[in-house]
């Protein structure tokens, strides 16, 4: 069932329209425990103990609240360890082995579903310089092929998560009962959303939406190089960027990916693109400011939203390295994830000529919609966030500086 269409006369500029600040967020941050207690800090008592909390609750969308404390450093207890040995002894390796060969299987579909496929290395209609956008890889692939990929993409990306301890994913369909019948015929007249929006918590979201509606999303270049994983994100139809160039024309990706969005909204058997506005991870409990790319193209969007429920480790890769956060939920018996799908958001005139008060508004929904918290926290408060727990020496300096 469609969302209503609306006039979207909310202001974007209104911070309690926005639900960013004010008493009721502070009050559900304070009902909300820190990701550790005193006593999980070494320095416990300290100052600098006290200066890591009071970290923790400024740039809390970034904080871990499991019981593996801030980098999944914080000490554990004798059960918690025993725990962890297990988990390391007898599910870490079977399950790496499992994952590795759900890989292979899948490189294997991909290699004979693209024999004598020619591939296309040029994203049409970007205007950025030479070599900063590419794609479209395989995303064009016609019959069996495209089954085969699909198919197979979808069955695996479920048995990786199983391989990872997600046995079950509960998937609930958010309804609005009040619409009226002569706007859902409207919408249906709209055509097909044109991306997947989400909130970005884990590495694990991909895998998801890779078994629920197998899209397509942005990634960096050099991951069209790696061994198995570049054929599979180029069937995957991915946009591969430059972005550690410095001369990157954002004009170019934007570009790009609104092409595809709306190419797919446009045509049944184009894949519809992934993208998480927020661009970085959170704890799962907040959703950060969108940015625009996902609206640019003016057509509707399907908003879903991701939860991880957790007792010990939370699947939210949000400050710690990649491989520690790997070995560690596969060192968990079992992992939870929860899913809410919005109905599809189709944009209203006022919205399609204003990506920032389309990308605003599909935000507040999915925040109500979630429970989530809105901060007004980004990338770079990450960073600033993730420096201050890498060295005590810059804790002080951290705590009254932002990244430009």
């Amino acid at each position: 069932m469609a969302l209503p269409l609306h006039d979207a006369t909310t202001s974007p500029s209104d911070p309690d329209d926005l639900g960013g600040g004010g008493e009721e967020e502070e009050e559900r941050l304070a009902s909300k425990p820190l990701l550790s207690s005193p006593s999980t800090y070494p320095s416990a008592g300290t100052e600098e103990g006290v200066e890591e909390l009071e970290l923790d609750r400024r740039y809390a969308p970034y904080a871990r609240r499991d019981a593996y404390g801030a980098m999944g450093r914080g000490p554990l207890g004798a059960a918690g360890a025993a725990r962890l040995a297990v988990g390391a002894a007898v599910l870490f390796p079977l399950r790496l082995a499992a994952g590795v060969l759900v890989l292979v299987a899948y490189y294997l579909v991909c290699r004979v579903c693209t024999l004598r496929v020619e591939e296309e290395e040029r994203e049409g209609g970007g205007g950025g310089a030479a070599g900063e956008v590419e794609g479209d890889g395989y995303a064009r692939l016609e019959g069996w092929r495209r089954e085969g990929v699909v198919r197979c993409g979808r069955a695996l990306a479920r048995a990786m998560l199983f391989v990872f301890g997600f046995y079950w994913i509960r998937e609930y369909d958010c309804r609005f009962p009040d619409a009226e019948d002569e706007h859902q015929e409207q919408s249906k007249e709209l055509g097909r959303p044109g991306a997947v929006v989400s909130n970005h918590v884990s590495y694990v979201d991909i895998l998801y939406h890779m078994s629920s509606s197998f899209p397509s999303f942005v990634a960096k270049r050099s991951v069209a190089r790696l061994p198995m994983v570049g054929l599979i994100s180029k069937c995957l139809g991915c946009i591969f960027v430059q972005r550690e160039s410095k001369t990157s024309d954002f004009k170019g990706v934007s570009g790009a990916v609104t092409e595809r969005i709306q190419r797919a909204h446009q045509q049944k058997n184009s894949p519809m693109m992934l993208l998480f506005p927020e661009g970085t991870t959170t704890n799962g409990d907040y959703l950060l400011p969108f940015k625009t790319g996902a609206f640019l193209a003016k057509a509707p969007v399907k908003p879903v939203i991701l939860r991880y429920p957790y007792k010990r480790f939370s699947p939210a890769w949000d400050s710690m390295s990649g491989a520690r956060h790997v070995f560690l939920l596969l060192c968990q018996f079992v992992n939870n994830l929860e899913v809410i799908h919005l109905p599809v958001y189709y944009p209203s005139e006022q919205e399609k000529e204003d990506p920032k008060l389309y990308a605003n508004n599909v935000r507040k929904l999915m925040a109500v919609e979630g429970n989530l918290i809105l901060s007004d926290l980004g990338l770079a408060e990450k960073r600033v966030y993730h420096a201050a727990l890498n060295g005590n020496n810059s804790l002080p300096r951290a705590l009254h500086q932002k990244d430009d």
